[in-house]
Order: structure tokens, then C-alpha cells, then sequence
């Protein structure tokens, strides 16, 4: 069982990640709205892994995950990304993210994806 952070701006992706993911047996320790919270809720939650939006509003999942990755080098991040964003999800993978994740979500790639992160 994880420890998990969800991040993103719509509040229905945080519900099907978290029914998803609390099924599956982790704990869902926070949840945030943009980038700014990510880091924020990183910082005093220190989570075993974050599922981050690539797309949000006031700081985006990419401009998140390079602020976790400089604090915390061994963060382990997922990116959330909606169909045809593949230059975005080339650039999560290259700032640090472990696996990316494409909505709709399907729940045996995302639960796939969050154990080979955490292994």
C-alpha cells in the first residue's frame, strides 16, 4: 500500500483516481488543483508518489514536477495527459516523471502503471 498525492484541476479525474486507486489498496494522503498545490502538498505530505496533470491552471504539471524533482530527486511521479499531448509527455518524462497515464483512465493501465513505479 501507497501513500499517494493526486493533482488536478478537475475535480471528477482526482474522484476516478482516487476510486481507482484506494481499490486497489492505497491511501489517498492528498489532493490538489494545480501545480502550485503540487509542490505545496509534496512538500509537507512527502508521498510516496504524485499522479500530476500535465495541464492545469497557475503552474502546470510540468512546471511542477521540475520544482518536486529539484527538491526531491527520488520523487516519483506519474503524469496524467489527455489524448495528442506527446510532446508534453516526451518533456514529463525527460524533467523526471516515471510513467504517464492517458485519460479516460483505464484502471488496469493505471494501476499497472502506479505498481511498476512503486516496484
Amino acid at each position: 500500500m501507497a501513500r499517494i498525492l493526486i493533482v488536478d484541476d478537475a475535480k471528477f479525474m482526482r474522484l476516478t483516481l482516487s476510486n481507482i486507486l484506494t481499490k486497489a489498496n492505497h491511501e489517498i494522503v492528498g489532493e490538489g488543483e494545480n501545480g502550485r498545490d503540487a509542490v505545496e502538498l509534496y512538500r509537507q505530505l512527502t508521498p510516496d508518489l504524485v499522479t500530476l496533470d500535465i495541464t492545469m491552471p497557475e503552474m502546470s504539471g510540468l512546471d511542477a514536477i521540475k520544482e518536486i524533482r529539484k527538491e526531491f530527486p527520488h520523487a516519483k511521479v506519474i503524469m496524467c495527459s489527455a489524448m495528442g499531448q506527446q510532446k508534453m509527455v516526451v518533456e514529463s518524462i525527460e524533467a523526471g516523471a516515471k510513467d504517464f497515464i492517458v485519460k479516460p483512465f483505464d484502471e488496469g493501465r493505471v494501476v499497472e502503471a502506479v505498481n511498476r513505479v512503486l516496484s
